[in-house]
């Protein structure tokens, strides 16, 4: 038998020399991997949850979201003008904007392997876009996805709550976690708590926690609808309303306006985005009267029932031949303490501040927390501006001005955080817009407890100052302030505002009243002002108004005792009707006009999220009726 030509010795000697290297290549790695380590398993990589911002209720102010940016690769698209008529009607952008932007890429000496078409697109115009990307097979067309956020109420409290940058703004790591960034208020002042930066080496992944505000977003609208409406009626430029309770420090209501769609950040105004309540300063007028009156009789620098006559002018001249000359709006003939605040009298306040040592009169002035900042928990807080004796601008004149509310500069919180030391018979209590933060685990990691400062006037002083303000609200120049069934003590004040150009201007002017109630006791403090209104500016015609209605809505609100309820006699029987139960469709029917009870069966389905505010009978509703029902959808019913 022949031996076939194809398994030659030389061939066999080939093939045995090859199986040899790589029997002995494969026992060299099966060697080294048993003596090294194992590598370790590649961890995944997390991504952090930004926490949420909620009012003191739960309801949330701001959440997390998917943002998109929606781009193309210019080379691979060959019909421009039929790719951006599909895209221009859902991107609501002109189609020759499109085509020029993406033939322009086209033409570049530089090749652009990407071009960015639009960014920031939400979840339904990306589901749009995808859907025609599938549709006509546009491979060329990219979606970046990144973390975004939404903010429900769009303007409600927007200064206090701030912005997030949008994706184009946030820094990422080098392990692919984008990193999302405040950019303004309690998003900005509080971005560790929301964000925790990821720590090398961490054996867990720090989520963000959520912020429980101190505001009640239900009170907040009903205030914001009433702030609205005085600066349309007063046509003013500005309006503040500030609503703080008065042991626990905490700001229940926080209004600013204009004010700015958080959802439109980047189209708002420079003055719908500043914090006007805390990063802004103004002479307060005549409201501080009672910060000057409460000194003086802290001190025992006049009697209670001592008599100063008002006859319209201050005037003094010092050993050094330099003169002070204060006038008042009007002739008031001889006044007590009381009765010069009740009357709000120039003449007589600066005859008791002149008895007083001027560095005790401006150190009490510190203590009630005035030329420096309250620490509240916003950025950008301002320190106002209290001026010594030793400032160049200082004169003789200085220390009678600054207790009429001139030549001193306040912010509106630190007007309330002044007033806490009133309310809790001469202790402070730091003011907080912070409620509460949880973990995403809902632990509470943080509950806010009152913190009181030390006392600084006596409980006999700050109990007749609040006499002396609720006199003030029932037969003084604060009546319109005045409730019939609950006691409050007010004091206006209306000064004229700095001329940028030097001096006092003409016409521009700050209107300010500062309230308490009850006043015997007080739970709230509420503090209005209203800047450059046209027409009338006397704060005791257009802010104490507001004042009046403001409290109102917040007596209501809190469901706090009133007095002078009538009583009605009645047979004692009574008939409860059935209510029907509220039947969904499609989309949400109209609320208006129904009653908390008739809203019950709401609350029993598991497929909506109901939120009621309020008593009595529903005149707002979020989203507004006609909207589409989805699953899991948040509505919010606002009941007066």
């Amino acid at each position: 038998m022949q031996v076939n030509d194809f398994f030659s010795k030389t061939r066999l000697i080939v093939v045995f020399s090859i199986s040899l290297l790589l029997t002995t290549f494969v026992i060299f790695s099966f060697a080294k991997l048993s003596v090294e380590p194992p590598e370790k398993e590649r961890q995944k990589t997390v991504q952090i949850e930004r926490g949420q911002i909620l009012d003191r209720n739960g309801q949330p102010l701001a959440m997390n979201t998917n943002v998109y940016d929606f781009g193309v690769t210019p080379k691979n698209i060959d019909d421009v003008e039929s790719f951006a008529k599909d895209v221009a009607p859902i991107l609501l952008k002109d189609e020759q904007e499109i085509v020029s932007l993406i033939q322009n890429a086209k033409s570049s000496s530089i090749s652009q392997q990407y071009v960015l078409i639009e960014r920031k697109i939400d979840q339904a115009t990306y589901e749009e876009l995808n859907q025609i990307r599938q549709e006509k097979k546009y491979r060329f067309i990219r979606f970046d996805k990144r973390p975004g956020r939404i903010y429900p109420e769009n303007e409600l409290a927007s200064q206090l709550i701030g912005f997030m940058g949008d994706s184009e703004m946030s820094s990422k790591t080098p392990s692919g976690k984008y990193i999302t960034e405040g950019l303004a208020g309690i998003e900005y002042s509080m971005q560790e708590t929301l964000f925790p930066l990821p720590k090398l080496n961490a054996e867990k992944i720090e989520q963000g926690k959520d912020v429980y505000l101190t505001i009640d977003a239900g009170l907040q609208y009903k205030l914001e609808k009433i702030a609205r409406k005085a600066k349309d009626d007063t046509q003013a430029a500005n309006v503040m309303i500030l609503v703080a309770g008065a042991k626990t420090g905490e700001l229940l209501s926080y209004i600013s306006l204009p004010s700015v769609n958080l959802n439109d950040y980047g189209n708002g105004t420079i003055e719908e985005k500043t914090d006007t309540p805390a990063a802004t300063y103004f002479e307060p007028g005549s409201v501080f009267k009672v910060f000057s009156i409460a000194t003086a009789h802290t001190q025992n620098a006049f009697r209670e029932d001592e008599l100063f006559l008002c006859d319209r002018v201050f005037e003094k001249t010092l050993p050094s031949g330099e003169k002070v000359r204060l006038t008042c709006l009007s002739h008031h003939g001889y006044l007590t303490a009381r009765g010069a605040l009740e009357v709000s009298c120039n003449d007589v306040t600066a005859q008791i501040t002149d008895r007083l040592n001027t560095n005790y009169f401006l150190g009490k002035l510190k203590d009630f927390g005035f030329g420096k900042k309250t620490n509240i928990e916003v950025p950008l807080e301002t320190s106002g501006s209290l001026r010594d004796t030793k400032d160049r601008y200082w004169s003789a004149r200085s220390k009678m001005t600054i207790s009429i509310g001139q030549e001193v500069g306040v912010s509106a919180v630190q007007m309330v955080q002044a007033a806490t030391y009133l309310a809790n018979q001469g202790k402070g209590v730091d003011l907080t817009v912070i409620h509460k933060i949880v973990d995403k685990e809902g632990n509470v990691q943080h509950t806010h407890t009152p913190r009181y400062r030390e006392q600084i006037i006596s409980p006999q002083t700050a109990k007749y100052i609040l006499s002396c303000m609720q006199t003030g609200a029932e037969i003084g120049i604060g009546w319109r302030a005045n409730l019939s069934d609950i006691s409050i003590g007010v004091k206006t004040g209306t000064a004229q505002m700095a001329d940028p150009k030097g001096g006092y201007s003409e016409t521009d002017f700050l209107s300010d009243c500062l309230a308490l109630f009850p006043a015997e006791d007080p739970e709230i403090i509420l503090y209005i002002v209203i800047q450059k209104s046209q027409g009338i500016n006397y704060a005791s015609r257009i802010v104490a108004p507001v004042i009046r209605e403001s409290a109102d809505v917040i007596i209501d609100h809190l469901g706090m005792t009133r007095g002078g309820a009538a009583s009605l006699e009645h047979s004692g029987k009574i008939s409860i009707k059935q209510n029907q139960k509220i039947k969904l469709g499609e989309s949400l029917p109209d609320f208006t006009g129904m009653s908390k009870r008739e809203l019950l069966s709401l609350l029993e389905r598991d497929d909506i999220n109901v939120n009621i505010y309020g008593t009595g009978w529903v005149v707002n509703q979020i989203p507004q009726a006609g909207t589409k029902i989805t699953e899991n959808m948040q509505i919010d019913l606002y009941l007066e």
